[in-house]
C-alpha cells in the first residue's frame, strides 16, 4: 500500500481487503465500525455495512486521545437522548 496517497475520505477498498478488524460489535445486526492499523501508525476506520465507502484515517495520537478520553467518561454525552427541541 502507498501510504503517501492515504488521505481522509478515500474509499476504503482503496486499503484493501485484508486487515479490517471489528474490535468491537453489539447486537446492532451486524452494522458496526470496523478498523485496519495502517503500517505507519495511522487508523483507519469504516462502516461495516459499506466496506467501500469512505474510510476516516486518524493518526496514532488522535486515536489514543480519544480513546483516553472514551474511557475518561468524555463521551458519554453521545449516549444521552435527543436534545431538547430535537
Amino acid at each position: 500500500m502507498d501510504l503517501e496517497h492515504v488521505y481522509n475520505g478515500m474509499p476504503a477498498t482503496d486499503l484493501g481487503t485484508e486487515g479490517w478488524s471489528k474490535p468491537w460489535s453489539g447486537g446492532n445486526g451486524g452494522s458496526c465500525v470496523e478498523v485496519m492499523r495502517l503500517c505507519d501508525g495511522r487508523v483507519a476506520l469504516r462502516q461495516s455495512t459499506d466496506p467501500g465507502g469512505p474510510a476516516l484515517i486518524y493518526t496514532r495520537h488522535e486515536m489514543e486521545t480519544f480513546i483516553r478520553g472514551a474511557k475518561a467518561g468524555e463521551a458519554d454525552f453521545l449516549l444521552a437522548g435527543p436534545r431538547a427541541g430535537e
